[in-house]
């Protein structure tokens, strides 16, 4: 079992708090990079089964963990978290790396494909965000289903969440908005649930809140649901709105490093049914007003994923899909060992 140690790393950007292994030269080295409302301990246990030939590197992205707090420009869409990671990789003379990122962290990764390909030596998406960005498309090419992209970014959040994880609860008070029921509702399947429990929540906890932060601020619109994104903090980044052209960069990048997607076959996160899309929402009656499944689709996120990578192989690359049955949005933690055989065996090709 390889020793994961926290740590700090001063870049030319901020100051970023990483878990890691020892760190060697002559080893190929593993980043992971962590989803929303999570931290880099979602990846410590799995960091913890990598052979020790590999480093093994996992920050806390801005806005996140014990990095140093600094504003997202959601307007670069993912941008300012991946030059993040590589002024990290700079700071630390590491050229090429492996990168896995989760969720959001799948975002960051579709970016350091766009703007940095020749530095991964290869990716791997699991449970990634659309290429399209979160919510407001209704097809899988894309297309938007409002011009001011309405019903994405940061009004999509749930402000009693924002509030409780401002407040460290760790209580089941109010299911809806209790960050650990949340977490043990849609981070997994249940009724799985972690044997590290705490301090996956503690990872959860530890994120920076506020209007400029998470959840972000957020303007008016005449469309429905009435809000659309604001220009701060990492859920308006996710938005479609500021992410209108990384697909098509995607499938055109060069050079094209090999891809693996794995996804929890039940995630109800990231996928063409999401209970977080504001299209599903509307539907339930969660969000008053809806106007109809015909005007406000549901967005096909797998599909729409699908369709990129299977644009980024005609083009030449070379990715490989990987479904993981009774299974959620976090698989390497639901199944690390099935997670584990599939990661390694895609680095080593």
């Amino acid at each position: 079992m390889c020793a994961i140690n926290s740590t700090y790393h001063q870049t030319r950007r901020l100051k970023i708090h990483a878990l890691e292994g020892e760190l060697r030269q002559n080893r190929q080295t593993i980043v992971f990079l962590h989803g929303n409302a999570s931290s880099s301990v979602f990846w410590k246990q799995i960091m913890e089964l990598i052979p020790d030939t590999y480093n093994v590197l996992a920050p806390d992205l801005r806005g996140y963990g014990k990095t140093e707090d600094k504003l997202i420009d959601a307007t670069l869409g993912f941008s300012d978290q991946a030059e993040d990671v590589i002024s990290m990789m700079d700071e630390l003379g590491v050229s090429t790396f492996h990168v896995a990122g989760h969720s959001m962290g799948g975002g960051v990764i579709y970016d350091l494909l766009v703007n940095h390909p020749e530095r991964l030596l290869t990716a791997t998406l699991v449970n990634p965000v659309s290429p399209f960005g979160f919510g407001g498309t209704k097809d899988e090419k894309g297309t938007p289903i409002w011009d001011d992209y309405a019903g994405t970014g940061a009004g999509t959040a749930n402000p009693e969440f924002a509030r409780r994880i401002q407040e460290n609860d760790r209580s089941e008070v109010d299911p809806n908005a209790s960050p650990r029921v949340v977490m043990n509702t849609f981070y997994w399947k249940p009724p799985f649930k972690a044997d590290n429990e705490e301090e996956l929540l503690e990872g959860l906890l530890d994120q920076k809140i506020g209007v400029k932060r998470y959840p972000g601020d957020k303007t008016e619109s005449e469309n429905w649901p009435y809000f659309a994104p604001g220009r701060f903090g990492p859920v308006n980044a996710a938005s479609p709105k500021y992410l209108q052209v990384l697909a098509s960069k995607l499938i055109n990048t060069s050079p094209k490093p090999d891809i693996l997607w794995v996804r929890g076959k039940d995630d109800k996160i990231v996928s063409d049914e999401s209970m977080f899309d504001s299209g599903v929402l509307g539907r339930m009656g969660l969000i008053p007003a809806f106007p109809g499944s015909e005007i406000y689709p549901v967005q096909p996120m797998v599909s729409q994923t699908r369709f990129v990578l299977q644009q980024y192989e005609i083009m030449g690359g070379t990715v490989t899909e990987k479904v993981m049955i009774d299974t959620g949005h976090t698989p390497f933690i639901e199944k690390p060992e099935e997670f584990l055989a599939t990661f390694l065996t895609h680095m080593e090709r």
